[in-house]
């Protein structure tokens, strides 16, 4: 039986999932033992494969890149404790661009500061890439990022995130 996952990535990210002379497709293909199929022309990717958890490990790397991770941090979704979410900052914009961008940016911070001191206090990367902000990390840790940077998303002053933070690290 073949289990198949679609996924779209946006064009920009086309290239960076392929990898130079496809070493990163080829890299996911191997270890996974799936096949992907990548439209350039709309973006849409197809994975396939006889193991679905394969398929969907695949699907999960694949959406890392293509929020806008790099490809050798996406591989270490690939590891059994890692995992990677995603936060819509379009859910907390209530439809203004403006706001959106507002909140895009104290997200990011003055000169990356903030996201930064997010990833230094909860040891997982992350990545702020059109209306999204993706995190790749340990489980537990992601589950405290994803809160702090909620947190900033509703408001809340950055030192306030980050003392949070650091409570949680304590517990």
């Amino acid at each position: 039986m073949e289990f198949i996952q679609e996924i779209r990535v946006p064009k920009e990210r086309i290239a960076v999932l392929i990898g130079k002379k496809g070493f990163i497709k080829r890299k996911l293909q191997s270890k996974l033992e799936v096949k992907i199929n990548i439209d350039s022309n709309n973006g849409l990717v197809s994975i396939s494969g006889e193991d679905n958890l394969h398929v969907y490990d695949a699907k999960n790397v694949i959406q890392s890149i293509a929020r806008g991770f790099n490809p050798e941090i996406s591989l270490t979704l690939l590891n059994d404790n890692i995992c990677f979410e995603s936060v819509n900052i379009a859910d907390y914009s209530k439809n203004s661009k403006s706001k959106l961008l507002r909140l895009r940016s104290r997200v990011i911070g003055r000169e990356g500061t903030a996201r930064k001191n997010i990833e230094m206090l909860t040891h997982c990367h992350i990545s702020v890439y059109g209306k999204t902000v993706s995190i790749i990390g340990p489980i537990e840790n992601v589950q405290v990022a994803r809160k702090g940077i909620e947190h900033l998303l509703r408001g809340s002053k950055h030192a306030n995130v980050y003392y949070w933070i650091e409570q949680q690290k304590g517990k």
